[in-house]
């Protein structure tokens, strides 16, 4: 199977009417990288807008493509061991490509581990409960490094233009105790984040992207930003940080915005640190 008719058979309805229902051996046959018999179903009850409703729970991998997930974690850990962690915030997949294939320690991907990558980019994740808005078309989409800049003591890269100047103005009407903690990241970069948390929560897809979105949707890639309050540590990505006089001074502020509100629309955890840039 190529690498396009492996993105073909991985698409698998999200709606089922009342009327129409599959049966759960038909949806095996659809999306053969989802362990569907994992999914919980439940009754199906008439919607006043459209009499559908979302049959899926929890999305688990299937336990067969556990270890091509390892096997590429594996690597991209390398690969940012390799160009430094600032640098892989910027890398492409091309990059990342050429430099498996050009280091030993690496070792080329196999067509495995693309197909894999590809169909984690490309696939429809509303299969699982995730609704935001694809940002990114294309896997091998780069980002212009002419058009960043590093944010020194961060380690971090922001867009030239509106989003440094809003992330300045920020740190004038905040105070130097607020910190970025996440700025631009590559299609690759939300890859090795969203595979990583993909492998903590056991495979379950559903819970992954509940707070980290699927490589193609991250707004990451064209805008917004993290902060957080110095010496805070892992409570700046926790609800804690919303009780810090830092974000209190957030919510203040005209020109921006949260991105991920309680019960958002994304299917995604209330992220307070998470700043949309407007």
């Amino acid at each position: 199977m190529n690498r396009r008719d492996f993105l073909k058979v991985t698409a698998v309805p999200l709606f089922i009417s009342a009327q129409n229902a599959f049966s759960m051996q038909n949806l095996n046959l659809l999306n053969p990288i989802l362990d569907l018999e994992k999914i919980d179903i439940f009754e199906e009850l008439p919607d006043e807008q459209n009499e559908k409703r979302d049959i899926y729970q929890d999305v688990f991998l299937e336990s067969n493509y556990i270890k091509v997930l390892s096997s590429i974690r594996n690597k991209l850990k390398k690969i940012q061991s390799h160009v430094g962690y600032g640098n892989f915030n910027l890398i492409s997949f091309d990059e990342i490509i050429k430099l498996a294939d050009y280091i030993s320690s690496i070792g080329s991907f196999s067509k495995e581990e693309l197909d894999f990558f590809e169909y984690i980019f490309y696939y429809d994740p509303s299969i699982h409960g995730f609704y935001g808005q694809r940002i990114s078309k294309n896997l091998t989409d780069k980002i212009d490094k002419n058009d960043v800049i590093k944010v020194s003591g961060t380690g971090h890269y922001l867009f030239k233009g509106h989003s440094h100047e809003t992330y300045n103005r920020m740190l004038s009407d905040i105070g130097q105790s607020m910190v970025l903690t996440s700025g631009i990241r590559s299609i690759v970069k939300q890859s090795k984040l969203f595979l990583d948390k993909l492998a903590n929560c056991e495979g379950n897809m559903s819970e992954a992207s509940k707070s980290l979105a699927p490589p193609a949707y991250t707004y990451h890639t064209i805008a917004d930003f993290d902060v957080g309050k110095k010496g805070f540590g892992y409570a700046n990505f926790t609800p804690r940080f919303a009780l810090t006089q830092e974000f209190i001074k957030m919510r203040s502020l005209k020109y921006i915005d949260m991105r991920y509100t309680i019960n958002n629309r994304d299917g995604v955890r209330y992220e307070p640190w998470h700043v949309k840039v407007i």
